[in-house]
């Protein structure tokens, strides 16, 4: 049961006073960092940006206090962002809550069935390609603010949105495009010179003072929503069966990307730190710390890679320091955040851009689509298109199915049934003492060997077995079957019951451990005979010239 206890407990023992001074310095700096984050996210995300802090304080404290990880520090991120506006589009703050309430149990429930490990399971290919996605519909949905464009409709879909650009592009303002262009200049240049500041924090207050000062014509977070710095209270949705039906795809879908994105996170951090996160722990964590975010007004969350570089970074090494994150983020919530209606939309939006950069791995993208076997690059490209073009729900959908066919073609194809000797590529029969072409195999004896696993997708191959007159004994050699199904062991049936009826006795040489645990569970072992399974080809092929 170990697992299932909280890293912060491992962590206090021997907790000292320069470890607990360094967590407090470390989770105020995070927090000022998380802070534009939270709000820009909330406002990608279609709801306020009070709800993007509610959610950093909330699901920070709870999964930092319950988390498997040492440093993690959790919050809103980008992956959310267009699965929860999606969701605020069609069924409102209630949809979106009781979906995240929904994904919270889910993971939960991942966790205790200790489906952290299965997270792994999740190809590549897929999360490359919906990342890559969501980067792009990030971007394209910033291209408004950052331009000043006046929409006449409220588009959801990110094709949507690009057709209105197109129409808006007439509704151009200059002077958000400078303010913009200031935020985004600062963004990427200041990190060059230092790291102690946020870059996020120094941009807003810049554009705020153009804004302000010069009397610049650009809209600002107070000018599209009312700002509120009261403490996030308890809220409950209304909530019916056909809501559950309706949102359950899109929950499954946000418990996913959470445990994958924190998972993918806390394996970053071990790296950075030299410690061991405890995975299913952290899927319970993440599930505790989105039902909390949900009945308190906040969004999905999930661990944060950006974050927790920079807690690990500034000292963090408990977590202390993620609770610290969230109780400071508490404190600007009451006293700062009705400055932050001043902030101007281009500044979000030159924000969010960078989070898209800085989250998309295009150069990973364009180095699978150069480096990979055409049927990985279908599945990364499809991902990324059905992630733009359709949604996240579809595109993970979609990925996976093809990603699984692919796998079975690919299985399939290296399974193989060869008579009389082995020719597996990975054996040298010149040196290889039970290489079947230096056995004397009996006369009236067929010998085949099976490589590769025997599943359902192969299951045909086994049938290409031909019966020559006067055979007495057949020699089916598994040393190279690692694992079977019953669709395959069912062809196996087949083939003895063929045996039978010509009178031929069927030897099994070298089964492995699972296909012969299948067999004697299905009852195979003893249809066949416990003797006619032999330990290797030399027990066979003897057991065979003793049969007339």
């Amino acid at each position: 049961m170990k697992e299932f206890v909280p890293k912060l407990f491992d962590c206090l023992k021997g907790y000292s006073k320069e470890q607990l001074i360094k967590d407090i310095i470390s989770g105020i700096i995070v927090a000022i960092i998380a802070l534009p984050l939270s709000i820009a996210l909330a406002l990608a995300s279609g709801v306020g940006p009070e709800q993007g802090i509610y959610t950093a304080i909330m699901a920070g404290f709870v999964i930092s206090f319950l988390g498997g990880s040492n440093v993690q520090v959790a919050g809103p991120t980008a992956a959310f962002a267009t699965i929860v506006a999606g969701i605020v589009a069609e069924n409102g703050m209630d949809g979106l809550v009781v979906a995240t309430i929904m994904a919270g149990i889910i993971l939960v429930v991942m966790g205790f069935l200790k489906f952290g490990n299965l997270i792994r399971f999740i190809p590549y290919t897929i999360t490359t390609g919906f990342t890559f996605g969501i980067a792009v519909t990030i971007l394209i949905g910033q291209i408004k603010d950052f331009l000043g464009l006046t929409f006449q409709t409220s588009p959801v879909e990110t094709m949507e949105k690009v057709e209105a650009i197109a129409d808006s592009i007439g509704t151009f303002n200059w002077q958000a495009l400078v303010v913009g262009l200031v935020a985004l200049a600062i963004l990427i240049i200041m990190p060059r010179f230092t790291e102690k500041i946020p870059a996020s924090l120094i941009a807003i207050v810049v554009t705020i003072i153009m804004v302000k000062c010069i009397g610049m014509d650009v809209k600002t977070i107070g000018d599209l929503y009312t700002i509120s710095n009261k403490l996030p209270g308890l809220t409950v949705p209304h909530v019916n069966l056909t809501m559950i039906k309706q949102l359950f795809p899109d929950a499954l879908t946000i418990a996913v990307l959470a445990g994958i994105e924190s998972l993918l996170s806390c394996v970053v951090a071990d790296g950075m730190v030299g410690t061991r996160h405890k995975p299913n722990m952290e899927l319970v964590a993440q599930g505790a710390g989105n039902l909390a975010s949900a009945l308190f007004g906040g969004i999905p969350a999930t661990g944060a890679i950006a974050r927790t570089a920079a807690n690990i970074k500034n000292g963090g090494r408990t977590p202390i320091a993620g609770m610290v994150h969230s109780v400071t983020l508490l404190l600007i919530l009451v006293v700062l955040m009705p400055y932050a209606a001043w902030i101007p939309m281009p500044a979000i939006a030159a924000i969010l851009f960078m989070v898209a950069y800085n989250m998309s791995g295009w150069r990973e993208f364009v180095s699978l689509c150069k480096s990979s076997p055409k049927s990985d690059i279908l599945v990364l490209v499809t991902t990324f298109v059905l992630t733009v073009v359709f949604d996240l729900v579809v595109a993970i959908e979609v990925g996976i199915v093809m990603a699984a066919m692919l796998f079975l073609m690919r299985m399939s194809n290296v399974t193989e049934v060869k008579s009389w000797k082995y020719l597996g590529e990975d054996i040298d029969e010149k040196n290889d003492p039970m290489a079947l072409k230096y056995k004397v195999v009996p006369k009236n004896t067929l010998v085949y060997e099976i490589i590769g696993p025997m599943f359902f997708a192969a299951a045909d191959k086994f049938l290409d077995i031909s019966f020559e007159p006067g055979v007495k004994v057949l020699i089916i050699r598994m040393r190279g079957v690692p694992a079977m199904d019953v669709t395959a062991l069912r062809s196996l049936k087949k083939i003895h019951a063929t045996c039978k009826k010509r009178g031929v006795t069927l030897l099994l040489s070298h089964v492995q451990e699972q296909p012969y645990a299948m067999m004697a569970k299905a009852g195979f072992v003893q249809e066949i005979g416990e003797d006619n399974f032999c330990a290797n080809i030399d027990a066979a092929l003897e057991k065979a010239g003793e049969i007339r």
